[in-house]
């Protein structure tokens, strides 16, 4: 079985193709309340669904969430999605 990726980091899957982007913006947030394995998948699952997010990191020892958006990412967005999942962020880590 081959790999779908060309060597110029487009994609294939059928005809379609999708280029994968070098141009993204991570933002590490600090976020409390997040205690075990399954807080950190609520977290990651509630903020990967805020538009333009790329990736989401949620790291349960440091309490702290990575973002990978298109552009900076909307904090007020991110804190909502945070707070929805039962969590507060307490803004971005120094």
């Amino acid at each position: 079985m081959s790999s779908c990726c060309s060597p110029d980091g487009s994609c294939h899957s059928g005809s379609a193709t999708t280029r994968i982007t070098t141009d993204a913006t991570t933002t590490v947030y600090t976020v409390t309340g997040m205690t075990c394995g399954h807080c950190e998948a609520a977290v990651t699952k509630a903020v990967s669904g805020v538009d333009g997010v790329l990736s989401v990191e949620a790291d349960v020892k440091t309490g702290r969430v990575t973002v990978v958006a298109k552009d900076d990412p909307d904090d007020a967005l991110i804190a909502r999605a945070v707070d929805d999942a039962g969590y507060a962020l307490s803004g971005r880590a120094a």
